[in-house]
């Protein structure tokens, strides 16, 4: 059975394992979730489910979106996304999905979001490019380097490495462990960081690459 939920990233904290070790864990506010709307092989040449996750304001919310929720005769939530499982019969619209229901301690999970912005960053934050010498008569420390020959090719070749917006890109973490489930509070202690900042949308699946011990 495909495993997959949405949350809400709550911040970052420490808990004792059974052995007395400190593990770090971000906690994530995980569901509950609306199944909003079913697709079929027959209708739509694929099986997926559309969720819905957090309650939101009609003011909030375009017409397209809102129709999807008026349509199901559901309640608005402000986040909408569409997983494609091959067991989407099993969910009837309307289901509730909760983190509970779907992941226990010891599974392995991948953790998508949106990185935290950077702003205009250089080379040397971006992509961690080497600096220029810092020696006495040395003018060039923090700059972009060679743009490549002058003859032939006579331009900047594509790809070239160059200053530019840094982070709000979509990040997906593999293979990370969920440490504790509490149901009553939807909350998932999953180890180690994931994406986004404070606050910002996760999605969190069953790992499609697990290691082999």
């Amino acid at each position: 059975m495909k495993k997959c939920i949405l949350g809400k990233k709550v911040g970052m904290t420490q808990i004792f394992d059974d052995k007395g070790m400190v593990v770090p864990v971000t906690v994530i506010e995980a569901g509950p979730c609306l199944v909003v709307q079913k697709k079929t092989l027959e209708n739509d040449g694929y099986n997926a489910i559309k969720v819905g996750f957090e309650d939101v304001k009609e003011k909030r919310l375009n017409k397209p979106d809102k129709g999807h929720f008026t349509k199901a005769n559901l309640s608005l939530k402000k986040h909408l996304r569409e997983f494609r499982i091959e067991n989407a019969d099993q969910y009837e619209v309307g289901q509730e999905i909760k983190v509970g229901d779907m992941f226990a301690a010891g599974d392995k999970v991948d953790v998508s979001g949106i990185s935290k912005g950077k702003g205009y960053q250089g080379v040397i934050k971006r992509y961690g490019l080497h600096t220029g010498r810092r020696t006495h008569g040395s003018k060039y420390h923090r700059g972009v380097g060679s743009m490549g020959s002058n003859t032939s090719p006579g331009r900047v070749l594509k790809g070239k490495k160059m200053p530019g917006h840094m982070g709000v890109n979509k990040v997906t973490v593999q293979n990370l462990d969920v440490v504790k489930v509490d149901s009553e509070k939807n909350l998932l202690a999953i180890k180690g960081a994931v994406p986004g900042p404070r606050g910002g949308l996760i999605v969190v699946k069953d790992s499609t690459k697990p290691v082999k011990k």
